[in-house]
C-alpha cells in the first residue's frame, strides 16, 4: 500500500469514527447552554419566520452510544418539515440498561429521578430558551427519538405530558407505561420485528398498554406501508409501525414521523 492511499483510508476512517466533526447541515447552528452548572451542548435548525410566526418544535433524541450530529442526519427534520424548529440534544454518558453498565457512552435518563432528573431539566430549559428567543407554538410541541431516545421520549410523556403534542419512539419501551399513569397522547411506536436488543415481544407488550392509554379501537386500518392507524375515542390515534429489520433505525421513518406529527399539529388546529 503506498502512502497516499494509506492516507486517505486513515482520513475515511477518522470521518467516520467522528461524526460530530462533520461539517453542520445548512441552517443547523450549534447550541450551548448551562444546566445546574454543566455545559449542554446540541444543534438548533429554526426557520428564518420562527421569531414572528407561531412555529412548531421537534426534539429529536438520539440513542446510547450516539450523537447529535448523528441523529440529525438519521431524522433530518429540518429538511422534512423546515418550517417547524428542530432540536438534536447531546446526552451525556450514562449507564445502559442493556448495553455499557458502567456508562462509558451518552445517553439519556432512564427514569424520573435518575441522574439528578439532568435531562429533563435540559429539556426544560432548552423549551425556556427557544421560547425566549423565538415565538413557540406551545400547542404543537413534539418528541421522538430512538433507542434510548425513545425510551427518554416514553419518559417525556411521562413527566411532561400537558408540554407535548404527540410523540413517536423507535425500537424502546418504558417499564412504567404498565404502572404509571399516562394521559393520553398521540403517538407512533416503530419497531423491528427481528430486534436484538429491545426485543419485538417487549415493545408489542409496550404498544398494547399505550392502546389501551389512549382508549384505541381493537382493530385497525393500514395508514402507510408497514403502518396501522388504531383510532382513539379521545383524540389520541395510536400508530404501530412494525418493519421486519432489526435495531437499525429505518431509512423510511422520518417521512413517516413528519406526516404523522404534521396530522396531529392540523388536528389542533
Amino acid at each position: 500500500m503506498n502512502r497516499r492511499c494509506f492516507f486517505l483510508l486513515a482520513l475515511l476512517a477518522a470521518i467516520s469514527s467522528c461524526p460530530a466533526q462533520l461539517p453542520l447541515p445548512q441552517g443547523v447552528q450549534k447550541l450551548d447552554l448551562t444546566v445546574d452548572s454543566v455545559t449542554r451542548t446540541g444543534l438548533l435548525y429554526t426557520p428564518p419566520t420562527a421569531k414572528e410566526t407561531p412555529t412548531p418544535v421537534v426534539f429529536v433524541w438520539h440513542g446510547h452510544g450516539g450523537n447529535a450530529m448523528q441523529i440529525g442526519r438519521s431524522i433530518p427534520m429540518y429538511k422534512l418539515w423546515p418550517e417547524a424548529i428542530s432540536v438534536y440534544l447531546q446526552g451525556l454518558n450514562t449507564p445502559g440498561q442493556l448495553t455499557d453498565p458502567e456508562g462509558k457512552k451518552p445517553g439519556w435518563q432512564h427514569g424520573a429521578g435518575a441522574q439528578g432528573d439532568r435531562d429533563l431539566k435540559l429539556f426544560d430549559a432548552v423549551l425556556a430558551h427557544l421560547k425566549e428567543h423565538y415565538k413557540v407554538d406551545t400547542k404543537l410541541i413534539f418528541s421522538t427519538g430512538h433507542s434510548n431516545g425513545g425510551g427518554f421520549t416514553y419518559l417525556l410523556w411521562q413527566t411532561r405530558p400537558d408540554v407535548l403534542c404527540a410523540v413517536a419512539p423507535s425500537a424502546a419501551l418504558s417499564a412504567r407505561l404498565k404502572d404509571t399513569p399516562f394521559k393520553p397522547k398521540p403517538c407512533m411506536h416503530i419497531a423491528g420485528t427481528q430486534d436484538p436488543l429491545v426485543k419485538y415481544a417487549w415493545q408489542e407488550l409496550a404498544m398494547t398498554k399505550v392502546k389501551a392509554i389512549n382508549q384505541c379501537a381493537p382493530e385497525g386500518t393500514p395508514w402507510a406501508k408497514d403502518c396501522t392507524l388504531f383510532p382513539s375515542k379521545v383524540g389520541a390515534p395510536f400508530i404501530a409501525y412494525i418493519h421486519q429489520g432489526t435495531h437499525n433505525f429505518p431509512a423510511e421513518a422520518p417521512p413517516l414521523i413528519t406526516k404523522f406529527f404534521k396530522e396531529q399539529a392540523a388536528a389542533v388546529k
